[in-house]
């Protein structure tokens, strides 16, 4: 060691550099709904999420690369959550509480423009289509099938009874009138609904 200088203290690493808040996490990810909603997924920037959560854009990137790594990773973790199948003891009781499950999740403000606007980018986006297809389809696949299954067990549907068929048949017009129209539900139309989806599937 040369006369008159010490050895520099080593270097702490900045406190925080691996840990990624949580707080900050979701943050960020609310923000991103909220961007999709107000300017769509073509339009939707890091520096808006970033602006909205309230947050740096390294915060961002910190934790997704792109605003597609970052949307796929939001549809994802929707997939994984799925919903629980009902388990109302009769399959009019079932369907119907789908429709009501659905109908509240289609008309909240946020889904109603996300959704479509998700629909048209994964028509250009294979990523994107993958993910939704995962997050939306096979999710509600999974709980028609439970509810065909319950259905067939206790006898009120035939044996053959496809369970593609029934998610048609319950969300498709539904689907149809809150996303695609845009129309209010009439007093009585989801029990009407699930009155003529059934109808259906028994015939």
């Amino acid at each position: 060691m040369i006369r008159g200088m010490t050895t520099p203290p080593p270097r702490r690493p900045p406190a925080g550099a691996a840990v990624l808040r949580e707080d900050v996490t979701e943050a960020i990810r609310a923000a991103v709904f909220e961007e999709l909603a107000a300017v769509g997924f073509a339009r939707m920037s890091i520096e808006g999420i970033a602006r909205r959560a309230g947050v740096g854009k390294t915060a961002v990137y910190r934790r997704w690369k792109s605003k597609l790594s970052l949307v796929l990773d939001l549809l994802t973790a929707f997939a994984a959550q799925g919903l629980p199948a009902p388990a109302t003891g009769s399959l009019y009781g079932d369907v119907r509480a789908l429709l009501e499950v659905a109908a509240h999740a289609l008309r909240h403000p946020v889904a109603s423009q996300v959704i479509p606007d998700l629909l048209v980018e994964a028509a250009r986006h294979p990523e994107i289509a993958d993910a939704i297809k995962a997050a939306l389809l096979d999710s509600q696949q999974g709980v028609a099938a439970v509810v065909v299954r319950e259905a067939v067990a206790r006898g009120e549907l035939p044996v053959d009874a496809d369970a593609d068929r029934a998610l048609d048949l319950i969300i498709g017009p539904l689907y149809w009138r809150l996303v695609v129209v845009r129309t209010p539900l009439p007093q009585g139309y989801l029990d009407d609904l699930a009155t003529a989806a059934v109808a259906a599937l028994k015939s």
